[in-house]
């Protein structure tokens, strides 16, 4: 079989790193990559393709005879690609337009949570300045603001004074994360109740009728050590997240995704794919903060680190609608920890083109570099081109473990260009200090 990724960052680097091991692949069968990254190079055949052009990414597919696209990032299924492909016979790992709403839109998935009775903070939709400023007012400090679209991971303000508030509204409506036109990320923003615990992240695989779990994480969204700063796209992951127990994730299971799924699908809009929830762990059970239709980043690296399964079958088997056919995913016992490596000034405007040395000896330490935002230069260097630049990712007996042994890797990287958190995952490591 021949199989299609597309994306060029960190989570499709992981993909195409664990795709490259499917038995799919077995035979013969090529891995394209669009546009990829020089890490993804490593394991697929990087191809110019513009996935906004849905005539010329079926007429590739038909061309080249893939049995197989697995779209990595949201934009293109927001854009509604998955359903170009389905519909000219394309197998296709990724929800329809309609289903990507619960993450086109944060407005989107706070009605359905209405609508279905998913738990989740109270909320209010507002579509001007004036009428975000006054439901901040109502809400009060703290409270969460969030751009209604897509906004790269940057859209969301957790305002603990109303000062915050105010600003973070009025930098929506100024058009900070997208056009304030009818489909910008500015035209409308959602004023949420704030939740207060600790967030995890938790995936599950369904084929629109059949739901498996997937896996949990943490994230660390802020840019700097001890959560402060502003938000990033995140700044490193680990797997698993101890703190959502088997428990609480049969919670999140129930109470969360199952009628998620049953709501979509009720109502025509039926979601195939990776179901990515942020919850907030609260003193009254798991709250929804958030749902994403693709896997997250840098979640997926640290994921896929542990996975045993063969990916590309369970990927299929989700687009071909037969996943209680197959064995669930199976993963390691072991602790997964990625530590993002970003381009200073991120996640404001980012230095690029500095040289990358040393991801060979950071490698050699048994750790995993994924690229995320890296070009070749000229000479054949390995330059910085992003925000996020590089996830470097490890694995442990603990948190602790990994932890020590993805800043060894880090540590042998030759990047004065770049920076890291010094924390990742120090919740865990604390409670496993006792």
């Amino acid at each position: 079989m021949n199989i299609l990724l597309l994306g060029s960052g960190g989570r499709e680097h992981a993909l195409a790193w664990k795709l490259a091991q499917s038995s799919l692949l077995a035979g013969g069968g090529t891995l394209y990559a669009a546009p990829g990254n020089p890490g993804i190079a490593q394991h697929a055949t990087c191809v110019g393709l513009d996935v906004t052009d849905h005539a010329g990414t079926i007429a590739f597919c038909d061309e080249h005879r893939i049995g197989l696209v697995v779209v990595g990032p949201e934009a293109p299924l927001v854009d509604g690609l998955a359903d170009s492909l389905r519909g000219a016979g394309v197998p296709v790992f990724g929800p329809g337009q309609a289903a990507a709403q619960l993450e086109g839109s944060k407005g989107f998935t706070k009605d359905l949570c209405a609508r279905a009775g998913i738990p989740t903070g109270g909320y209010e939709r507002v579509s001007s300045e004036d009428a975000g400023l006054a439901a901040v007012r109502r809400f009060g400090a703290p409270v969460v603001i969030k751009a209604d679209g897509l906004a790269a991971g940057k859209g969301v303000t957790v305002a603990m004074d109303m000062p915050t508030a105010e600003a973070a509204i009025r930098e929506i409506f100024a058009g900070r994360f997208g056009p304030i036109d009818a489909n910008g990320a500015g035209a409308e923003a959602v004023v949420e109740e704030f939740l207060d615990g600790e967030e995890a992240s938790f995936f599950a695989l369904t084929d629109g009728a059949t739901i498996v779990p997937f896996a949990s994480a943490q994230d660390h969204k802020r840019v700097g050590d001890g959560d402060t700063g502003p938000n990033t796209g995140g700044m490193g992951a680990y797997s698993p997240a101890r703190v959502l127990t088997p428990a609480l994730q049969a919670e999140c299971m129930t109470r969360i995704i199952a009628p998620t799924v049953k709501t979509l699908s009720d109502e025509g809009m039926p979601y195939s794919g990776v179901l990515f929830l942020g919850v907030m762990l609260t003193a009254t059970g798991p709250k929804l903060i958030e749902y994403n239709c693709r896997f997250g980043d840098p979640e997926c690296q640290v994921m896929l680190m542990r996975l045993e399964s063969d990916l590309g079958e369970l990927l299929l088997a989700c687009a071909e609608n037969r996943l209680s056919a197959i064995q669930p995913p199976r993963f390691s016992d072991q602790t997964a920890l990625t530590v993002v490596m970003a381009g200073a000034g991120y996640p404001g405007e980012p230095k690029k083109g500095g040289r990358i040395d040393g991801v060979a000896a950071a490698e050699a330490t048994g750790a995993k570099v994924f690229h995320a935002g890296t070009r070749t230069g000229a000479d054949g260097a390995l330059l910085a081109n992003g925000g996020r630049v590089l996830n470097v990712t490890a694995l442990g007996r603990s948190v602790s473990e990994a932890q020590a042994a993805a800043y060894a890797a880090v540590d042998r990287l030759a990047a004065p260009d770049l920076f890291c958190r010094r924390d990742i995952g120090w919740r865990e490591v604390a409670r496993e200090r006792g």
